[in-house]
């Protein structure tokens, strides 16, 4: 019973002091925060002398920050004589030492450390991090580098090195320690280029990374992976055709089917640079290949569809658009009309009704994709809402109406099914069905995707604007047809129906909306000086209207995009942050206005 008392006693006693020490520990800190710089220091010795393995690294670090330096060195050396094998209290050391500007002193002990590290990885792994855990990257690398020559393998430590590398933002240091790892570990090539895009800020970098795996390939033909690397970072510089020219050499040195290619190509597209894409393309077909082959069948389809993209970006006249029709026509009759070229057949479906006005050959070809099986659902939806747009352009609004609810009721909750729901919306505003068309506007303002929340939010003001100046909203009838004409491409009917509402009602609310239409119809037409001309008049004369903020922001967009003005993109960026804080482009305005202005990180 004795001892059972004793036990209990000794346990009370050891929780009471644990209790009261941590106590004291939060009181320290407390007073560390409020800079209560005497007392904070007084609590640590106290417990440093209760316990001083425990709580040596607080109080240390607590001397550093109030510059204590005496008494960190002389604690630490108490530590040292306690513990003379320690390299923790070694390093925490020539840490005072540096801290006071004595780097000699500091160096010395740690060259004495690197000189007598034993070659023991996990000895070497922990020396490290006692250096990076004292704010001393350098040392660490020194010592994982020591730590190679001492265990005779280039290869060890390399994630160590990589992470303190970018954490030190050495951008050859990292550039180096990846072109040794990725030989052997090609899988982790996206991690390398992603990690290096993060640390690189500008052109030099990239050529100094050009200029190591140049070096790299002389040494290492055979190694794959650095091919694949120089390809990459003449992307980041958009040196369009020589990261093409890398890519096709090494496709032919490897013999392959041109995947690799043919998934370029598809970036160079992003990018907009469509003739290097189409020569990549033509590369890839010229292998030869037949119905059998995915990506012969693949590369045929998107050159094509590259094609069309490029020209009907441009100016172009009536003969491009057959020639591409023909283009389509030749490829389905050797392919087939299957599931296979249904996207292509979606293309041609859209270049004939919208370009070349053959609404019949159009509706014909989308009803043959209803019918193939094994389509692809989105595919499938989608060529649904284009055969609803044929159908409203032949006036069968009906047969319209009934397509994009069935698509909007097969996909819920998804953004296909707010387009189609957008559609319908817009088919009643083209048909003059103007409340219904509001009702199911203003549910969609609060749609996920951006772009359909603006066109609800827009045209929903529209209507309501219009019906509150014109309870009979002839005026806005007239406009809405012009809408749809410009809709169905048919510009030149479009803007003789936008002028005759002023002579029909003048006085009329619609001036602004009109003037939007009329600049949409100009970069329809491709004629961005005159859209500019337009959309200034909206931003500078009817600064507060419905259209001012979508007006600002798409001169920003032809400035950059198309005219090459970054500055003046830039300009209007800004206004859009400025003076409309509370426009659905604010954040596109931000990101846009950021990456024109060189931010590393657009997201900031």
């Amino acid at each position: 019973m004795k001892q059972l008392y004793t036990l209990l006693l000794a346990l009370f006693t050891c929780s009471t002091v644990a209790f009261a020490q941590n106590n004291d520990l939060l009181l320290a800190r407390q007073y560390a925060a409020n800079g209560e710089q005497q007392k904070a220091l007084d609590m640590y010795q106290k417990l440093f002398k209760q316990d001083s393995e425990g709580y040596y690294q607080q109080y240390f670090n607590t001397l550093l920050t109030f510059k204590k330096f005496d008494d960190a060195e002389g604690i630490t050396k108490k530590m040292l004589r306690k513990y003379p094998n320690s390299n923790e209290y070694l390093i925490a050391l020539g840490n005072v030492y540096t801290q006071q500007g004595n780097t000699a002193k500091a160096d010395a002990i740690y060259g004495d450390l690197i000189k007598n590290l034993p070659a023991d990885q996990n000895t070497i792994q922990l020396v490290a991090s006692q250096f990076y855990q004292n704010a001393n990257a350098d040392y660490a690398i020194r010592i994982f580098l020591q730590g190679r020559k001492i265990l005779h393998n280039d290869a060890l430590f390399a994630f160590e090195l990589i992470n303190l590398y970018r954490y030190k933002r050495d951008k050859e240091g990292l550039t180096q320690e990846y072109l040794n790892f990725l030989p052997g570990n090609p899988a982790f090539i996206n991690q390398a280029e992603n990690t290096l895009a993060s640390v690189f800020e500008g052109p030099e970098d990239y050529d100094m990374l050009k200029a190591a795996v140049l070096k790299k390939i002389q040494k290492e033909p055979q190694q794959l992976v650095y091919p694949a690397l120089l390809t990459w970072q003449y992307l980041q510089q958009k040196q369009f055709d020589m990261a093409l020219n890398q890519s096709l050499a090494l496709s032919r040195r490897l013999n392959d089917d041109g995947t690799n290619v043919f998934e370029l190509c598809r970036t160079l597209v992003a990018n907009q640079a469509y003739d290097t894409a189409i020569r990549g393309y033509e590369y890839i077909i010229a292998k030869g290949g037949n119905k059998d082959n995915q990506i012969y069948i693949s590369s045929k389809i998107e050159l094509i569809n590259t094609k069309n993209i490029k020209l009907t970006s441009g100016q172009y006249i009536q003969a491009d658009l057959l020639s591409l029709e023909q283009d389509y026509l030749s490829l389905l009759n050797e392919l087939g009309r299957n599931r296979s070229t249904a996207f292509a057949m979606q293309k041609l479906a859209n270049l004939q009704a919208f370009n070349l006005h053959k609404l019949k050959e159009a509706q014909t070809l989308l009803e043959r994709i209803l019918t193939i099986q094994g389509v692809r659902p989105a595919l499938l939806a989608a060529c649904k809402l284009d055969l609803g747009d044929v159908y409203l352009l032949n006036n069968q609004p009906w047969d319209a109406t009934l397509l994009y609810s069935q698509v909007e009721k097969d996909n819920p909750n998804t953004a296909i099914a707010q387009d189609a729901m957008l559609r319908n919306a817009k088919l009643a505003y083209y048909t003059g069905d103007f409340n219904w068309s509001r009702r199911q506007l203003d549910i969609l303002k609060a749609a996920t995707t951006q772009l359909i929340a603006n066109d609800a939010l827009n045209l929903s003001l529209l209507i309501s604007d219009n019906l509150a100046a014109d309870s009979s909203a002839k005026a806005l009838k007239v406009y809405a047809r012009a809408d749809l004409l410009i809709f169905a491409g048919q510009t030149a009917k479009a803007m003789l129906t936008l002028d005759s509402i002023d002579k029909k009602f003048p006085g009329n609310a619609l001036e602004t909306d009109i003037l939007m239409a009329k600049a949409r119809i100009m970069i329809q037409q491709k004629a961005f000086t005159d859209a500019v001309v337009i959309l200034k008049k909206i931003a500078d004369e009817h600064a507060f209207d419905l259209w001012a903020d979508d007006a600002v922001f798409m001169l920003g967009d032809i400035y950059e995009t198309k005219l090459n003005d970054a500055t003046l993109a830039k300009t209007y960026y800004q206004k859009i942050i400025t003076d409309y804080p509370a426009s659905l482009w604010i954040n596109d305005a931000r990101k846009r206005f950021r990456l024109l202005r060189g931010d590393k990180n657009d997201a900031s």
